[in-house]
């Protein structure tokens, strides 16, 4: 078992945990490692971090050392898309190895921190994740914790689902076709605000733009053009403009006409509260963007092409859970 000892005698000592220090404005880490062998230099640096006693190592039957059980927490969220970070001062972090979409098995996670001397903290679910990014964060409370309590979550945990906690969904490429409506557009009389500003944000994914062109408000062409764009291999299909209730906004009309399954049109969100979301007959999703995702940095927009590029299938009734959190 570990033994606590005053640090002038801890001299030729291994240390059972690391040992932070904190410089303010300048760094907090480590200074001394788990199983760093204390020296007489060591000495006046570990009084001057305030450790006028250490923790130093002994056997403990049947107790883990934090390191071991953080690495038997991380267990629980491992999959083929995370990879472990070091394990420094008693923690381990779990690294997306891709660009995608992270999913939280929240009740399994309640589960684990219901427990007590136990934590994994992660992002949201849909939290967009780039490479090398952190999805969950995992320890142990004490230096040392029961074998046999850590197991029993285990147990409980794998009970329910052999899933991991956590999952990404990866971001797949998508050819993308913008249609944009509008008979100002179309005649010249001003210019498409919307095209630069789908190029910034598809050019965070792996996107190609296939195919833009400008409509003049008028069902019918709308509709052809949404079928010509899905013939020509669009994966997403924006329509932008005409998504309000003015008399000549047609493109909700003709985003339903087009489609195979519509699945809304207007969420719960706001900006973006006239937004509409389709299946077509390819599969290609066709969204009919409203004026807000021209003019405001986040959008309903930003939470449905996430989910979109990830290839999750956005339905109806998890368009309704956006509007907790929905006031963007």
């Amino acid at each position: 078992m570990m033994k606590t000892i005053p640090v002038t005698e801890a001299i030729g000592k291994r240390l059972c945990q690391d040992l932070t220090q904190i410089i303010p404005g300048e760094k907090k880490g480590p200074r001394f490692r788990k199983g760093h062998l204390v020296t007489a230099a060591d000495v006046p640096v570990l009084l001057a971090m305030g450790k006028a006693h250490l923790y130093v190592e002994t056997e403990r039957p049947g107790w883990l050392h934090e390191e071991e059980a953080a690495r038997l927490l991380y267990a629980l969220c491992d999959n083929q898309y995370f990879t472990p970070s070091e394990i420094k001062e008693g923690k381990i972090e779990a690294l997306a190895t891709a660009d995608g979409l992270l999913q939280v098995d929240q009740e399994r996670l309640v589960l684990v921190n219901s427990f007590g001397e136990m934590m994994i903290a992660t992002k949201p679910s849909y939290f967009t994740l780039r490479k090398g990014e952190v999805a969950a964060g995992m320890r142990v409370i004490p230096l040392y914790i029961e074998a046999e309590k850590l197991q029993a979550v285990r147990q409980k945990v794998h009970s329910l689902s052999s899933e991991p906690l956590i999952q990404l969904a990866p971001f797949t490429p998508k050819k993308v076709a913008i249609l944009t409506t509008g008979s100002e557009v179309f005649h010249g009389r001003i210019q498409d605000g919307f095209a630069p500003v789908l190029k910034e944000k598809l050019a965070a994914y792996p996107t190609e733009i296939i195919l833009h062109t400008v409509l003049d408000d008028n069902k019918e062409m709308i509709v052809a053009a949404i079928h010509e764009a899905e013939v020509a291999g669009a994966d997403i299909i924006l329509c932008t403009g005409g998504m309000s209730v003015d008399a000549d906004d047609l493109t909700p009309g003709a985003i339903k006409t087009a489609a195979k399954k519509l699945i809304t049109y207007g969420t719960p969100v706001l900006p973006g509260a006239m937004f509409a979301l389709a299946y077509g007959k390819s599969g290609a999703a066709i969204m009919g963007l409203p004026g807000a995702v021209m003019f405001s940095k986040k959008t309903v927009f930003d939470l449905i092409l996430p989910r979109v590029m990830a290839d999750l299938p956005v339905t109806k009734a998890e368009i309704a859970q956006l509007g907790y959190g929905g006031l963007l």
